[in-house]
Parts: structure tokens; sequence; C-alpha cells
């Protein structure tokens, strides 16, 4: 069973992912190949001249699998509650995992499927999103959701941000106290 799964791995769910396995969770990020990020370039992330899209994904990914992640090139198709957490459905195998991160970007789908509860978008071209309170959690105790389609912004760099304070939350409740993740020169 992992202690993290993560649905989406753009800037929102690889920071989520990042963090989680950094921390020594156990961690999964899920990549169905969809995400808005694959068509972007970014001169705006402070401290990095400039970034494509894809190049962001494969450093992020690589990153994961330092820290012990691991990384499914698949789609979630369905979440189930289990005793200890949840069973989330591929199209060819199933994962259990004791809490669930929704990074699916402009995707709500799964998240309407499931019955977390959505309500309109705040920012352009995006119709709806996945209500979260502050920490990022939904409606379902153990899932959370973060970036985009959490409604916290269109922006590489905000999402990617929001995707690591909703990992932290998550960390900090398998803790059972405030998780703090700060790396020093050597």
């Amino acid at each position: 069973m992992y202690d993290v799964a993560v649905i989406g791995a753009g800037p929102t769910g690889g920071s989520a992912a990042l963090f989680a396995a950094k921390a020594g969770k156990k961690t999964v990020v899920f990549d169905n190949g969809k995400s808005i990020t694959t068509r972007a370039w970014m001169e705006n992330h402070y401290g990095v001249k400039e970034l494509s899209g894809p190049d962001m994904i494969k450093i992020g990914k690589e990153q994961v699998l330092k820290f012990g992640g691991n990384i499914v090139e698949a789609t979630v198709e369905n979440i189930e509650k289990s005793e200890n957490g949840f069973i989330l459905k591929t199209d060819n195998r199933d994962f259990t995992a004791k809490h669930v991160i929704f990074a699916t970007g402009l995707s709500v789908d799964l998240a309407e499927k499931i019955g977390l509860k959505l309500k309109d978008g705040t920012e352009p071209r995006v119709k709806t999103i996945i209500d979260v309170d502050s920490y990022g959690r939904t409606n379902i105790d153990g899932i959370w959701a973060a970036g985009m389609g959490a409604g916290k912004g269109f922006h590489t760099i905000i999402t990617a941000g929001d995707g690591a304070n909703v990992a932290v939350n998550v960390i900090s409740e398998l803790n059972g106290q405030r998780y703090v993740d700060h790396d020093v020169l050597k």
C-alpha cells in the first residue's frame, strides 16, 4: 500500500509526489500523458531563465524517482474506498493508497465520478474545479486536490507550489506533526 497516490504528473502532481517521496513516504504518481504543460514554454519561474513544459515534466519525474517514488504511465479510471484507504483502478491494475492527491489540471471527470464536491471555476477557461479547504482537503476524508483543478491558478509556478503545499499537509497528517523540508548547501 502506498502512503500517497498522486493523480497527474504535471507541475502540481510532480511537486506533490516529489515532496512526498523526499519525505520518505511510499509514493506513486499516475501520468496519463495529457498534461497541458506539455505545450508550455516558461520564462516566468524565479531562478530559471527558460524551460519547456516537456523538460519540466521530465526533470520532475527524475526527481521523484531519485527519492524512491514510482511513476505509472496509466489513467486512473475509478477510486473506491477500502478499509485502510483507497483502491485506485487503472485499465490493467489496481493500486492501494492511504491518501490520494488529485492534480488533474482541467479534468474533473474522475472527481465527479467518485463524488467529490465541485464548484464553478475561478480562472478563465477553467469551467469547474474541485471544492477544497485551505489545506487542499476535499469532501472525502483522505482525498485531496491541488493546482488548477482546485482553483489555484493557471501558471505552472503557482500550481507547482500548491502541489508541494498540499503534499506537506498530507505528510503532516501522516506524521502527526507539521512537516518541514529544508535543504542546505553542502
